[in-house]
């Protein structure tokens, strides 16, 4: 049976469709967390390209939107991307765009967030207001 309220096990993921209800493009506030490098490659490219990416663990190739893949592959590498002075929510929506957006529990947030307390990033999670997409996966 799933827990109606979040623990720290809980998974949490970036909801594509909260994006859509609010009329937001995810690819904007992307857009504004590439490095310089990669802002420069990709303004020279017409609409939403599409590159391929290997999957680092099973090895298989996928189309996916370019500014994922420069943020994957490149700008999540640069000391700048995610730093101590990184807002918390700010922060957690920059690991999900890192990761591929793959599930993370609040404990494994933690781990990559500088180790902040599991239970403030779980009340910032969870304190009704959602915050870039970031929910519990269904």
């Amino acid at each position: 049976m799933k827990s109606l309220r979040p623990t720290t096990a809980t998974k949490f993921h970036i909801d594509f469709s909260w994006w859509e209800k609010q009329n937001k493009d995810i690819r904007v506030f992307m857009r504004d967390l590439l490095c310089a490098e990669c802002r420069e490659q990709l303004a020279s490219l017409p609409g939403a390209p599409t590159v391929d990416m290997i999957d680092p663990d099973t090895a298989e190739v996928t189309r996916v939107d370019a500014l994922w893949e420069a943020i994957q592959a490149c700008c999540s590498q640069n000391p700048s991307y995610l730093t101590p002075d990184t807002p918390i929510l700010d922060g957690i929506f920059r690991v999900f765009l890192a990761n591929g957006n793959k599930p993370l529990s609040v404990e494994q947030l933690h781990e990559r967030l500088d180790k902040r307390p599991a239970d403030v990033i779980l009340r910032m999670l969870t304190r009704g207001q959602v915050y870039l997409g970031i929910k519990p996966v269904d």
